[in-house]
């Protein structure tokens, strides 16, 4: 209940925000803004002993998560400096390690090479926020390689570069508005062979102490000299070694101290992203934002944070990664055990009810995984313990109720319980997905927001198996309509802002068309099916180019993704989801799901007696609604697995939804053989007893 408590407030606060009655990062004319990166630094660090002066710099301001993601799976110093030089997620392309040691120029620097960024490693967009600075007339100050990197213009050059803050003095400040400065000394142990360390961690906990200490100095150095008006932005900029973490993020401002810290660009009222650093200094010192730009200006959010919460949220991230993969291992064999067993017993006719049961409880567990996120959980214990419970609690609902003696009563039970458990999630800002195993997570930086690759393939195959059992119930128009209606309703909270998924609007809208239309008795042709995916990509850029056309800070990604169509930058983003996609058909956890269900599912149609005694036959004859959806299910799986960067699981998370639900309503909807009649001995010995 309080992370529904917690769904609600954020829910409030984001109508808030896009009311403008949340108080976004504000400066006077004549006020001054501090931009200190200090890479590496998570909320785990902030203590009163190791750094008492970012301890007393995080109680005076508001705080909150930043996600440090750019383009790979963690982020170095110099591709975090790179992305808010660029305001886009940046990456230099090589073996990343350190910012490049700017070469001193009079009283500025120029960055060696720096047209490499752009010409060959494609980062066309670095430079961005130096340019809208020069183009400004503003002066800044640059304070360590990285911040030289974030202030410097297309050529990589830096009007005023300073190697340390000891060299800045208060008439610098007078003249100069913004400062920026790295604080590299807790990183810098990390990258002492060169590239960032590909383990854990690197340091001992006392080695690491040590580095805090010497960075909690620096940090001090420049903060001490600052008018008092300044207002202070100071980020985490990058991860430390081979695990993304959350890190930290602090705005000093008037009125901000004790309250949350995040931002419309994830539409979480305590996470921020690194181009939202960009966009927001720049809007402090009130220069236009360039187009190209993608973060949102950071935003002070309610009182009562506290760094223990902030911790907490890096350890959920942390639960989740570490269990994530041998979950989807489990769920995998689980779902290939099933099949061979099932394979096994149904062609001897075996334990019928026993497969039964055993279907729809590996159906209940997708959706367990959100509904755990309603319970306080804190530990890995407490999630699975929590899931299991919701599984158990499910399927003896589905086979408890008086509905389980019709043979799509079970299966209604548990893909109603999908699609509102998603629906509902949706319409209440996310909280189920954000932090699950089968949603995303913030440090991971895949999503924030909105409807998940995973949670839409559940969604759509809820929503069409569930809307076949009204249409099997009411069939005709009553039940072409239900679907077509029900399948919409997913469909728009998936695709408009709530969702924000671009690739499922693309694959639901077939999904929905082939499966109202078998069930209205007519026929789908490949040319059909073309035209209902070319519908798809329509509605889903109508869908986007509403949102381009609201004020950036209230754009999706789905908005945004129209503004790098317009600049050229999309194809770009498509080749990098493309290359993700393909990824995944490699995936040991995912594919022998995919394989296995298919597998059975054919052969279960080719030869229904040897493979499962006529159970798919018989559903299909009980029911040819659930044929119908079946069918959509598929379309919408094998086209959401091609749009998708998710891939091979969202086909996977469709097919294991689907198919024990199918084989479930088989096993119930079998003709029960008749007892054969005595014999005459039979008789004869039954009268000498």
């Amino acid at each position: 209940m309080r992370r529904a408590l917690v769904a609600l407030t954020m829910l409030v606060s984001q109508l808030l925000l896009a009311g403008g009655l949340a108080q976004a990062a504000h400066a006077d004319d004549d006020t001054g803004v501090a931009l200190i990166g200090v890479p590496g630094l998570h909320w785990n660090d902030i203590t009163p002993q190791d750094t008492p002066n970012l301890h007393r710099l995080a109680q005076q301001s508001a705080i909150g998560s930043l996600s440090v993601r750019t383009v790979g799976s963690v982020t170095c110093p110099y591709d975090g400096w790179l992305t808010v030089s660029a305001g886009i997620r940046s990456a230099s392309g090589y073996s990343c390690g350190a910012p490049p040691m700017p070469e001193q120029q009079g009283a500025g620097a120029v960055i060696p090479d720096y047209r490499y960024l752009i010409d060959v490693a494609g980062q066309k967009n670095a430079g961005s926020l130096g340019e809208a600075l020069k183009a400004a007339g503003r002066c800044s100050i640059a304070i360590g390689p990285g911040a030289a990197l974030a202030l410097a213009d297309r050529t990589g050059a830096v009007g005023d570069y300073k190697s340390s803050p000891l060299q800045v003095r208060p008439a610098d400040l007078e003249r100069c508005r913004l400062v920026a400065m790295e604080v590299d000394d807790l990183i810098r142990p990390y990258l002492s062979a060169g590239p960032m360390a590909r383990v854990p961690d690197q340091l001992a906990a006392a080695e690491r102490r040590k580095a805090l200490q010497l960075a909690d100095a620096k940090a001090e150095a420049l903060l001490s000299i600052l008018p008092a008006s300044t207002t202070v932005i100071l980020a985490g900029l990058s991860d430390h070694g081979s695990v993304p973490h959350l890190r930290v993020a602090m705005l000093r401002q008037e009125g901000a101290a004790g309250h949350v810290l995040g931002a419309s660009s994830t539409h979480r009222d305590d996470i921020s992203i690194l181009p939202d650093l960009t966009t927001t200094t720049l809007s402090l010192l009130g220069v236009k934002v360039p187009a190209t730009v993608i973060g949102q200006p950071l935003l002070v959010g309610d009182a009562g944070a506290t760094v223990a919460e902030l911790r907490r949220a890096d350890a959920t991230a942390q639960t989740l990664r570490g269990v994530k993969g041998p979950y989807f291992t489990v769920v995998a064999v689980l779902q290939v055990l099933f099949y061979v067993i099932a394979f096994l017993l149904l062609r001897r006719r075996k334990a019928l009810p026993g497969v039964r049961l055993a279907a729809v409880a590996l159906a209940a567990l997708p959706v367990s995984s959100y509904l755990v996120n309603l319970l306080p959980w804190s530990s890995l214990a407490g999630l699975l313990a929590g899931m299991a419970a919701f599984a158990a609690l499910i399927t003896l609902v589905a086979m408890a109720g008086p509905w389980r003696r019709s043979p799509l009563g079970p299966l209604a039970v548990v893909t109603g319980v999908t699609a509102l458990t998603l629906a509902c999630d949706l319409l209440t800002g996310t909280p189920l997905q954000l932090n699950s195993l089968m949603g995303y997570t913030a440090e991971v930086g895949a999503r924030y927001y909105g409807l998940g690759n995973i949670p839409f393939a559940l969604l759509a195959t809820g929503t069409l198996l569930s809307t076949t059992v009204i249409a099997h119930r009411w069939p005709g128009t009553r039940g072409v309509v239900a679907v077509a209606g029900l399948g919409l309703f997913a469909m728009v909270l998936g695709g408009s802002g709530m969702g924000s998924d671009f690739g499922g609007v693309i694959a639901f809208v077939p999904g929905i068309a082939v499966t109202a239309l078998l069930i209205a008795g007519k026929r789908v042709s490949l040319v059909k099916l073309g035209a209902f995916c070319a519908a798809g990509g329509v509605i889903v850029m109508g869908f986007a180019y509403a949102n381009y056309l609201k004020p950036p800070d209230q754009q999706t990604h789905l908005g945004r993704f129209v503004g790098q169509v317009i600049s050229g930058e999309a194809l770009d983003v498509i080749l990098r989801k493309l290359e993700a996609m393909l990824r995944t058909l490699l995936n040991p956890n995912l594919m022998p799901i995919v394989i296995v269900a298919i597998a059975f599912l054919v052969y279960a149609i080719m030869r229904p007696e040897r493979a499962s005694a006529g159970i798919v036959p018989a559903a299909f004859a009980y029911s040819p609604a659930l044929k119908a959806g079946l069918v959509g299910t598929m379309v919408s799986g094998v086209i959401g697995m091609l749009v998708n960067d998710s891939g091979a699981a969202v086909l996977s998370m469709a097919l294991a939804l689907a198919v024990p639900l199918l084989l479930s309503a088989g096993i119930a909807a079998l003709p029960r053989e008749p007892e054969s009649a005595p014999s005459v001995g039979e008789k004869l010995a039954g009268v000498t007893q």
